[in-house]
């Protein structure tokens, strides 16, 4: 960090205020953007439930039982959309505001992460909507039974905010589960893991991802299993990030060991 860069307490917190207001504004406008099209977007979310009912060949709703729920369901659709639409521009304030006290070398090292962790959030929350929910919901859908002369048939009606609910957190569950690689891997450079201790430890990890899983996610097999196996898979993904992490790590100490002898050698000469 170069003297020109050095900033007084108070400027930092004007720049971090500017910073908070402009990703807050932009949070805000797309939020009023994406509740003009609400409905388009509930619509995706609860596509996956609607080919599932399509295939049992009758004609399927979903029901609110208050007043407000289905508005505020709207709001709720339309605040996490733009929430994640929007991520990449606070990340990129975030960056802006951080990135003048770091040195060339720590931008070098941290701006990748930036960059892969909403891609990764992205890749988590479609493996849940393209391959967990429909497994999931015909799970759930098979537990329906046809009425008989002498029972009640029971049937599914889902509810719009209790949907919404599930499917976000499922969302949000298997897209932080997918940061797990960008989050050993920051820890290895701070050298709080290795390679060799994550690996050790491979079988908690195992056991673990079955238990978050169970309590994550909803109570069927199928979500979590579905949950457990790709942290497993991002473990071990993480492992070997964290290998080519130290092997850099021990060519640039051998690289700055060989320059610092070379100017050894000269100043004695």
């Amino acid at each position: 960090m170069s003297e020109k860069n050095k900033m007084p307490l108070l400027e930092h917190i004007k720049e971090l205020r500017d910073r908070l207001i402009k990703s807050v504004v932009a949070i805000l406008i797309l939020f009023f953007i994406f509740f003009s099209v609400k409905e388009h977007i509930y619509g995706f979310l609860v596509q996956p439930l609607a080919n599932v009912l399509v295939e049992s060949g009758e004609n399927r709703r979903m029901i609110f039982t208050a007043l407000h729920e289905a508005f505020f369901t709207y709001i709720k659709v339309s605040f996490w959309t733009a929430l994640f639409v929007g991520f990449p521009f606070v990340a990129l304030q975030f960056w802006r505001f951080v990135a003048p006290g770091l040195y060339l070398k720590e931008k070098r090292a941290l701006l990748p992460y930036l960059v892969i962790s909403p891609i990764l959030f992205f890749l988590g929350g479609a493996l849940v909507y393209y391959f967990i929910f429909p497994l999931a919901w015909k799970f759930f859908i098979s537990f329906e039974a046809q009425g008989t002369a002498s029972s009640l048939a029971v049937q599914l009606e889902p509810k719009v905010n209790e949907y919404l609910s599930l499917v976000m957190r499922l969302i949000f569950a298997f897209g932080l589960s997918f940061q797990l690689p960008v989050v050993l891997t920051l820890l290895a450079r701070a050298g709080l893991t290795s390679s060799k201790g994550l690996a050790r430890k491979r079988k908690y990890a195992i056991v673990f991802s079955f238990i978050g899983a169970a309590i994550i996610t909803p109570p069927d097999v199928i979500s979590q299993v579905g949950l457990a196996i790709p942290i497993i898979i991002l473990y071990e993904i993480s492992i070997f990030a964290v290998r080519v992490v130290e092997k850099k790590r021990q060519k640039e100490n051998a690289t700055g060991e060989e320059e610092l002898s070379n100017d050894k050698d000269l100043h004695t000469t």
